[in-house]
């Protein structure tokens, strides 16, 4: 493991990644994203799918984690620093004491599909603005076998903090693409080969009965529009039957309903 750096002062240069965190992450970092908590580490490093610029931890946790942080690059900087200067640093206090900066590597729309298997499962997510459900839909899709997440121009950043630590580390796992408009990702989902599921109130089909296929995408709207009507008629909608009084649930909620109804489907059609 590379030595740690030990940092005592909060106006080092080097920290620049991890200065303010909240104000810099809402107006975005040109290719850079930071991951916080130890579990999301162990999958930024494990998965190796975004290069890691360097890690800051608390100096009370550096022992502890130097088993994880033995694998790391040879060239990753490693920065450790007291309590009192990480909070001066991130802007507040970060009780889990550990953050790495991440380079944002992403394959493309293109590269993402034809790198899908014949048989593939995947999210289309529309409109979903909210960072805590779209960490919780990253987190469904991982836990699933989901192989990929499409995006529409609507959707929230995967790679937000929040995001990311609501996921679990998921967003970091997951391959994602955006894919351009609503009526674009659909379009795009059919020309390659999906049967595209739209989940909405208003299926007329029960997800318990929605038709299985060796490619199969399903959609998630934003909570209250849901899908766009024209999204819906390029689909074959289904809902998730509920109590009466009852019509909608919390999307992340719905996506891990029926992202395991079509996992449960899917093996009962193919059994080994």
């Amino acid at each position: 493991m590379p030595d740690a750096i030990h940092i005592d002062d909060p106006d080092d240069p080097r920290l620049e990644d991890y200065r303010e965190v909240r104000e810099r992450d809402l107006v975005g970092r040109r290719g850079v994203f930071i991951a916080e908590g130890v579990v999301v580490l162990e999958k930024l490093i494990g998965f190796g799918r975004h290069p890691i610029r360097s890690v800051l931890v608390a100096e009370k946790r550096l022992s502890a984690l130097q088993p994880m942080l033995a694998s790391l690059a040879p060239n990753v900087a490693i920065y450790a620093a007291g309590q009192r200067v990480m909070d001066r640093v991130v802007g507040f206090p970060i009780h889990r004491g550990v953050l790495a900066a991440g380079t944002r590597a992403e394959p493309g729309l293109d590269g993402l599909l034809a790198g899908l298997p014949k048989t593939a499962l995947v999210v289309g997510l529309v409109g979903i603005a909210n960072h805590d459900n779209m960490g919780g839909l990253f987190r469904n899709a991982a836990a699933f076998g989901a192989d990929a997440v499409l995006l529409d121009d609507g959707c929230c950043d995967p790679l937000y903090r929040k995001a990311i630590r609501v996921s679990v580390g998921a967003a970091l796992t997951t391959p994602f693409a955006r894919a351009g408009d609503a009526d674009g990702l659909a379009a795009r989902l059919a020309a390659e080969g999906f049967s595209v599921l739209a989940l909405s109130p208003h299926g007329e089909t029960d997800l318990a009965e929605a038709p299985t296929a060796a490619r199969t995408a399903v959609l998630f709207g934003a909570e209250g529009p849901g899908l766009p009507a024209s999204v819906m008629a390029r689909a074959h909608a289904v809902g998730i039957r509920m109590a009466g009084g009852f019509d909608s649930l919390n999307v992340a909620t719905a996506s891990g309903i029926a992202l395991h109804q079509l996992v449960v489907a899917r093996r009962r059609a193919t059994p080994f």
